[in-house]
């Protein structure tokens, strides 16, 4: 066996190595190699009569060509047009000239161009190139054109282009089927269509027409073509293989598509056939304001894949769960749901291209070796004797957990099994297939309004996590879509080498670009309109333009006004420091209210350090997990008093719905406002409105709470207290001003045996058990992929720990208790849930601050005694953090005229009833939050 694990691990290793090859060689420019010529990417076309290039230093001469015959070598083709080549003339004008559209080309020389609107639209169909020469008339480079901007400029500029257009795809009128596609530098577009069963109807095909001002394909049908299937077929010019192709694709605009994607279906949203009973009229639940959010983040498989109370096994990992009320899922939802949960975000739930919708092909927990060995007879589990009648579940349960055994058996299943997180999208405006219960055609339609309107039944806001920052593929692969309809255009390009960018992970969208921007607007409209989703959260917000985001609201409000917008504001990659635009990014949307992630109280309650692995985990201890007043064997008590210091101070800004400009007393006893306060060389507090910050201590990204909590206690800590730690950490966001974001299952303890990331590692390291027997932890070591270097660590924490890192029922259930009854205090408080800045200066302060605060403590002060009268039960509220292991009293006249909160002296947790009110001073029990009242 361990040969066979062996050859395994180097198997696994070389296929992803030549995974990742095969990746950078798609992405190459083929260009050929002449000695003595460059060619590169480097010439944007920005206006009809404006180009930048990045010119040669020797250039003398440069030259405007369009391409049109791909038989001849690119270089004789040059030497034999030159002469009707357009001359590009130097603009003597560029510090006039309005680069705020392009600041990152700021940089290039700017040319004019001598040529029609009319000759533009023409030329954008072929390939263009600019060839510099110096003065003997040597070429020197060839850059071929990127045209991006001009596309914009010639389409989308005027009324009645291809921006207005309001029906894109295909649209039901009357007795006709509208199908309309933006395709400017086609040569050629046919609508090929199939009939119900997917057979191809040859005879029927229709060569679509061109409208050569808006560039927009149109072609009309009669209505008996509901519920046909089509295809494009588009004749053009691609920059991937340099030469003129035909391409099959689905539509971009697809409201319904075939299993697996390649056909799109023509479907009528308003049909009742697509409506569940009582849709239209359902009543969809509102919240008064942003900061009433209490969000629940939620993914559509782990929610029910393992749940053995649904009324039929079919409905496990679907949308149909959602409807199963007796199930354990929807009982645990529910009993959040009446301590006060109110909003559910479900991860992507468009149509994504990783997870086939064909149930034959996919390998389940519960299916037998039998099964996989048909789909990937190249497992090596398949050469095993006597395992055929067993399932892979029984497989995996069977082996050593620290062994490596488990963890390559789940490397090597990834491309058959039916997980994915989501964040590789096909289809942005149609439902996922592999979460119906039939994939092919509108079932999925029916039964993703189902999931809605149950949950709005039941009282919960939808909010959908849109991931419109990239696409799965680009170019010409199969899953490819919007590339191979308008070519280097929906997708943001590396400005010198025409590579598409890929600091998302995937093909990152060029959302600046207007057709790009109106697309990712009119998906949410259908999200909104047709499917009655609540809100947005969106994935790498910050690489798209704060301005579209802002327009997109406002579109969005015109359908549902109480919507509400958020994400990762996270600041990185080739728009980071607004290069390309302003971004949507943390600071830049402060006082807009759209809520962004705030790292600034993750990373102090947590620990920092998200990306490190093996001791460089251990070392990063947070405020609930031990730092400075419990340290762990790596971290010397005399050298993290700073960092302890300082993460309070982090703590109290994100208390205080992590203000700019919240006052407070730090840690050195100098009056200083929440910009002022560090976070890694930037400001603590950005926002300006308790609506900018989603506070979280744990999401889908990263190690769960639990498993980063075991990765940094100390080894010596006791099971009860490792829960109460973990609890401690899920009260800050539940305590503070702005909105709080929980991590399905971090209330159950989950854990993913240490996965650090589980975007597609299957059921077996994303169980949750929402019959709250077991955490799934030390279930297997995390694949080798991103945490081999973290095994070492693992297996010594799991021995030197002796079991106090292992629980069961009797925790899971406490653990629950105690965060209902936190979740319960704030819904009751509208303290916990002031509307403006103005409001959290007024009725917010900390008390035990400066450079003699006790420490260990976080004494936050809620009083209604200040500005407008908000909470109709009391005046006054003290919540006191104890980060401590041993109990800690804080000094405060007249502590007796406040008592324990009531749900938590009539709650499950025995220790915080020790949590008492003296004449002088309050007292609380370690690793505690206590909420006095009065």
């Amino acid at each position: 066996m361990n040969s066979i694990l062996r050859a395994l691990s180097f198997l696994t290793l070389s296929l992803l190595l030549s995974a990742c090859e095969n990746s950078k060689q798609q992405q190459k420019v083929n260009q050929t190699q002449v000695p003595g010529v460059s060619f590169n990417y480097a010439a944007h076309w920005l206006t009809t009569q404006s180009i930048v290039v990045q010119t040669h230093p020797d250039a003398k001469d440069l030259l405007l060509l369009s391409v049109s015959d791909y038989k001849t070598e690119l270089l004789d083709y040059i030497h034999q047009h030159q002469a009707s080549a357009i001359p590009l003339i130097k603009d003597t004008g560029q510090a006039d000239f309005n680069f705020k559209p392009y600041p990152h080309l700021r940089g290039f020389a700017l040319y004019k161009v001598n040529i029609s609107e009319t000759e533009a639209r023409h030329w954008i169909k072929d390939r263009i190139v600019v060839a510099q020469y110096d003065q003997a008339q040597n070429l020197l480079t060839v850059n071929d054109v990127q045209t991006g901007f001009v596309l914009d400029h010639l389409f989308t500029r005027k009324a009645d282009d291809a921006n207005e257009v309001t029906d894109f795809g295909a649209s039901y009128e009357k007795d006709q089927v509208n199908i309309k596609l933006w395709a400017p530098t086609a040569k050629q577009v046919q609508l090929l269509l199939f009939d119900k069963n997917k057979q191809a109807l040859d005879k029927l095909n229709v060569q679509m027409r061109l409208d050569d001002s808006s560039g927009v394909w149109h072609a009309q049908l009669p209505d008996s073509f509901i519920h046909y299937f089509y295809q494009y077929q588009l004749t053009l010019y691609h920059p991937k293989v340099q030469n003129i192709v035909t391409v099959h694709v689905s539509d971009p605009y697809s409201l319904s598509v075939s299993q697996n994607g390649q056909l799109t279906q023509i479907v009528d949203l308003d049909d009742a056939k697509l409506k569940p009973t009582g849709w239209d009229s359902h009543s969809v639940p509102m919240v008064s304001a942003p900061e009433d959010q209490v969000i629940y983040e939620t993914h559509v498989r782990d929610f029910s894949a393992h749940d053995r109370n649904l009324p039929e096994f079919a409905y496990q990992g679907k949308y149909k769960a959602f409807s199963a009320t007796q199930s354990d899922a929807m009982q645990h939802l529910l009993a959040l749901k009446a301590a006060g949960l109110n909003t559910i975000q479900l991860l992507p739930v468009f149509d994504i291209g990783t997870v086939n919708e064909d149930p034959t092909q996919v390998v389940y927990p519960h299916d037998k070796i039998f099964k996989l060995c048909g789909i990937q007879p190249e497992h090596y589990l398949c050469l095993q004797k006597n395992i055929e009648d067993q399932s892979l579940q029984q497989i995996l349960a069977g082996l050593n957990v620290m062994a490596e055994e488990g963890q390559a058996i789940i490397e090597l299943l990834r491309p058959n099994d039916p997980y994915n997180w989501g964040y590789d999208p096909f289809h942005y405006s149609v439902p996922e297939g592999s979460y119906a219960t039939e994939s092919d055609g509108f079932t999925r339609i029916v039964e993703f309004r189902e999931m809605v309107q149950s949950l709005h039944q039941h009282g919960f806001r939808v909010i959908m996590d849109v991931v419109y920052n990239h696409t799965y593929q680009a170019g010409l692969e199969s899953y490819s879509v919007l590339d191979k309809i308008v070519p280097n255009y929906y997708h943001r390009l590396n400005t010198i080498s025409g590579q598409i960018e890929q600091s998302t992970c995937c093909a990152n969208t060029a959302s600046e670009r207007v057709m790009m921007g109106k697309l990712m607007i009119d998906s949410l409209l259908v999200w909104s309109r047709q499917y009655k989703i609540d809100g947005f959260r969106f994935d790498l917000m910050a690489h798209q333009p704060k301005s579209l985001l802002l327009a997109a609201r406002s579109a969005v409000r015109q359908v549902d006004p109480d919507t509400y917008f958020y994400g990762e504001g996270w600041n990185f990659g080739e728009v980071a420091d607004h290069a390309r635009f302003v971004q949507a990014s943390q600071v830049a949307l402060s006082g807009s209210e759209i809520g962004t992630f705030t790292d600034r109280l993750r990373d102090a309650v947590r620990g920092g350090a998200p990306f490190d692995s093996a001791q460089g985990i251990r070392k990063g201890q947070g405020l609930a997990n031990g730092l400075y007043v419990l340290p762990n064997e790596l971290q010397p008590i005399d050298k993290q008093q700073a960092e302890f210091l300082l993460s309070l101070d982090q703590a109290r800004i994100g208390l205080a719905g992590n203000l700019a400009d919240y006052s407070l007393i730090d840690r050195f006893d100098m009056l200083v406002t929440g910009k002022d306060v560090d976070y890694g060389g930037e400001a603590t507090g950005y926002a300006n409105d308790p609506a900018d910050t989603i506070n979280y201590v744990s999401k889908h990204d990263n190690q769960t709470l639990w498993d980063n909590n075991q990765y940094r206690i100390p080894y010596h800590v006791s099971r009860h207290n490792r829960v109460r730690m973990q609890v401690l950490a899920l009260a800050y966001p539940l305590m503070a001003q702005g909105i709080p974001f929980i991590h399905m299952g971090s209330e159950l303890l989950r854990s993913k045996s240490f996965l650090r990331d589980s975007y597609d590692y299957g059921d077996w390291f994303n169980k949750v058990d929402f019959s709250k027997q077991s955490n799934n932890y030390n279930v297997g070591l995390p694949p080798a992929v991103k945490d081999r270097e973290n095994w070492s660590v693992i297996r010594k924490l799991l021995t030197e720990n002796q079991g106090r890192d292992v629980v069961g029922k009797q925790e899971i259930e406490l653990a629950d208790a105690m965060f209902k009854a936190y979740l319960a205090i704030r819904m009751e408080s509208k303290l916990f849930r002031l509307r403006t800045a103005e409001q959290i200066k007024q009725k917010l302060s900390f008390l035990n601050t400066g450079a003699k605060q006790t420490p260990g403590l976080i004494v936050m002060r809620l009083s209604d005694q200040f500005g407008q009268k908000v909470s109709d039960n009391y005046q006054e509220i003290i919540v006191i953090f104890n980060h401590a292991s041993k109990a800690l009293s804080f000094p405060y006249q007249q502590a007796d005229r406040f008592q324990l909160h009531p749900i938590l002296r009539q709650g499950k947790d025995e220790v915080v009833k020790l949590a008492a009110a003296k004449a002088d001073s309050f007292s609380v029990p370690e690793f505690t939050v206590a909420v006095f009242v009065r």
